[in-house]
């Protein structure tokens, strides 16, 4: 069974060198780059999420699912729209309806930062502005119903902005269980990678 790790805007497959390190049959583990997706396709959640669609379809067997940020939400609308082919499923600081005002804000700091601030980001400015722009009207509540595996919701301790959000999901998502993971902001994977790893290692693996 494949693990595939979905990284947040901003990161890189690298994001989750260490996290990966601490959990356990790393040969099955996946960790996509999500900027690649998009080269030659139109930078937009639409086109993100058909490369996911595509990336997960060349499994025959079921998936197990986890994703920070951008990356939960792409978790998210998958194991929403394909319920049998994932058998457990992570979000971490996962929101269920896009904040409009947020991403805003955010699209207009962006538009401020010189070009090369994005170097490390795998997508580039344009990129950046044109896939938040895209996010705007998204929201998966009607969808959460149709989630049926197993879930963990995470949210960093430090991440306030996405705490609601992620007890909204554990309260929607049947079966849901929801932790917080100490001294931890947004980015998990980048500020708590071994209790991370940790973590994920007892969730996956709880029925083996």
């Amino acid at each position: 069974m494949k693990y595939i790790l979905l990284h947040g805007l901003g990161q890189t497959p690298s994001s989750w060198k260490n996290t990966v390190q601490a959990m356990h049959h790393q040969s099955d583990i996946l960790c996509p780059d999500l900027s690649e997706w998009l080269h030659h396709a139109e930078p937009c959640y639409a086109s993100l999420y058909g490369a996911l669609e595509k990336y997960c379809g060349q499994f025959d067997e079921p998936i197990n699912l986890c994703g920070l940020s951008l990356g939960g939400v792409l978790a998210l609308n998958y194991a929403a729209a394909h319920s049998g082919k994932v058998d457990a499923l992570v979000l971490i600081g996962t929101q269920v309806s896009m904040p409009k005002n947020m991403l805003k804000f955010q699209n207009m700091l962006f538009r401020l930062m010189p070009r090369s601030a994005f170097g490390k980001m795998g997508f580039d400015k344009k990129g950046v502005i044109s896939l938040c722009k895209s996010m705007m009207d998204l929201d998966f509540r009607q969808g959460l119903k149709q989630i049926g595996c197993r879930t963990l919701v995470l949210c960093g301790e430090k991440d306030t902005a996405n705490k609601r959000a992620s007890l909204e999901l554990k309260e929607r998502i049947q079966n849901a269980q929801f932790l917080m993971i100490p001294n931890a902001g947004h980015e998990v994977n980048i500020d708590a990678p071994a209790a991370l790893g940790e973590r994920l290692n007892i969730f996956f693996h709880a029925d083996i």
